[in-house]
């Protein structure tokens, strides 16, 4: 395994909740000197603008054109197809889909939605997608570690229902999407296998980045529980957390 550049969740991997990882920051800037980094996240309920000032604040140096968001990969998605939305989101997520949005739109874009997930705006992307909209799942996590240090409900359950309902299956862009771990890789100059993705989700940041080529690391914080070293998905590494990579490359 000869590793040219990294990939790392954000969410569970850098910090938690508004926590950031004791010596993650002191690790990325480390890491950044021997290695190209890229930070891949399926967060959907804010825009990138402010998931990089969240990272700034909390210390980490990050340029813009190191983070891939899962929303900004979506909106460019719509745009290349010169689309419209349904947005179900939340209003700050709404809001960067606004010059998009229609009242006969060509898709339903989903992400995590935290309160507008009602009966309502289910019901309204429902009936966008029997009238002829494509349903786009901006990520399709089942959950996450949320502040408080339990496991919440993203938005992958509700994508879920959606494809039910609509007897649709809807086209993914985030993780575990091979073209979003291949962006990041394409602007690093690299190759997949010459990659590695370090991740706190067994399924979406392991899996995905294997299915992609890449190799994985999973980290023992954020949505991490001892149920996945059970999963047929195996890491190429398992580390506590992201300041025991360092010796791992080394």
């Amino acid at each position: 395994m000869k590793i040219k550049g990294l990939l790392f969740d954000i969410g569970g991997v850098l910090y938690v909740g508004d926590s950031v990882i004791e010596g993650a920051v002191e690790t990325i800037k480390e890491l950044k000197q021997k290695y190209p980094v890229r930070f891949l996240t399926n967060s959907t309920r804010r825009t990138p603008n402010t998931i990089l000032k969240k990272l700034t604040n909390m210390g980490f140096e990050v340029e813009e054109s190191e983070l891939f968001t899962a929303l900004r990969a979506t909106k460019d998605y719509v745009l290349e197809q010169n689309g419209t939305v349904y947005p179900l989101l939340t209003d700050e997520a709404k809001a960067y889909f606004s010059e998009m949005i229609s009242t006969n739109p060509d898709f339903v874009v989903v992400g995590d939605a935290y309160t507008n997930f009602n009966y309502q705006h289910m019901n309204e992307a429902f009936r966008a997608l029997m009238s002829g909209a494509k349903l786009i799942a901006a990520a399709k996590n089942r959950y996450f570690k949320d502040s408080d240090n339990l496991l919440s409900l993203d938005a992958g359950g509700f994508i879920a229902a959606l494809e039910y309902a609509a007897s649709t299956n809807a086209t993914l862009i985030g993780k575990p999407g091979r073209d979003f771990f291949h962006l990041a890789v394409r602007s690093m100059g690299l190759e997949p296998n010459e990659v590695l993705m370090v991740g706190d989700d067994i399924a979406s940041d392991i899996g995905g980045a294997k299915d992609a080529g890449l190799f994985g690391a999973l980290v023992k914080t954020g949505k991490f529980t001892a149920k996945d070293l059970e999963s047929d998905i195996k890491p190429d590494i398992i580390i506590d957390d992201i300041t025991k990579l360092p010796s791992q490359l080394s």
